[in-house]
């Protein structure tokens, strides 16, 4: 039986956690190890994540890690991680997951099956939908200041051009192939991986930190693949979205400039795409 260790981040997260835990808590060839770092919640999520922690099948578990305030997406994250480098074996695997996904055995399997094929593969994404069965735009290219640009006009036409600019899957494929950068919402990696180019970066609050990490994982030769083959529910809350003028927007902001600096790039995206391979 293979084990995963999972990293479950929750943030006001009552209404969707509990479909989560129950789809990790349903697998039957996998052994879920689960870690839930609560970030401050003030609504029912601890109280839905209890509920689930004394009612399940014994070869899983579940933990949680409460934090008095939302310190953000990395800090909180690495907190699980650094426990799970100590505890897990070789042979485990990690999966970064959000609270707001869905996932069915079958899809981690296929992920497991796909990342084991080239010791030069570093982590793996599946093809996300939502609950309306709309593709979401998972896997992308590395960001740059034209497309985020693009992304926050009101203009259409321009949006559209920015999504033709992110899409990494323009062609129909059951085989993983390589990308510029997946979002965090399913991330299944070794935890090799870990000790080669370290956890996320806790100078990034909320975002990128996805793109920054992927970026790390190309400059340390390691590959970042999409496998459409692999399909996850992700009922995506966007938050960065729901208000243009926002402490989600402002760290977001705060994140791709840091971003830029680091990498050392800022209108193409072309020196990260020729690391890809």
């Amino acid at each position: 039986m293979k084990t995963i260790h999972f990293v479950i981040l929750t943030w006001n997260s009552e209404k969707l956690i509990g479909r989560c835990l129950d789809s990790l808590l349903d697998f039957q060839q996998i052994r879920s190890i689960i870690y839930v770092v609560d970030n401050g919640s003030t609504d029912q999520t601890r109280k839905v994540i209890e509920e689930k922690k004394k009612n399940h099948d014994s070869i899983h578990s579940i933990s949680i890690i409460p934090l008095e305030k939302n310190v953000g997406t990395t800090k909180s994250r690495n907190i699980a991680l650094r426990g799970i480098l100590t505890a897990a074996k070789e042979e485990d695997y990690i999966c970064v997951l959000d609270s707001d996904t869905e996932v069915s055995e079958n899809a981690i399997m296929t992920l497991i099956q796909e990342l084991e094929k080239d010791p030069r593969n570093g982590i793996i994404g599946p093809q996300m939908f939502g609950a309306n069965g709309e593709l979401q735009l998972s896997a992308r290219d590395a960001p740059t200041i034209k497309e985020k640009f693009l992304n926050v006009v009101s203009d259409q036409n321009l949006q559209r051009q920015q999504q033709e600019m992110q899409k990494q899957n323009k062609k129909s494929k059951e085989t993983a192939y390589p990308v510029g950068y997946l979002l965090s919402a399913c991330w299944l990696m070794r935890p090799s991986l870990l000790e080669k180019i370290g956890l996320l970066d806790e100078r990034i609050f909320y975002a990128p930190e996805d793109a920054e990490f992927c970026i790390r994982a190309w400059k340390n030769g390691q590959r970042v693949l999409y496998c459409p083959a692999a399909k996850i529910l992700h009922h995506w809350q966007r938050l960065s979205k729901k208000k243009l003028i926002s402490k989600h927007n402002f760290e977001h902001l705060k994140g791709l400039a840091y971003l830029f600096i680091k990498h050392r790039y800022c209108f193409s995206a072309a020196k990260i795409k020729a690391l890809m391979f």
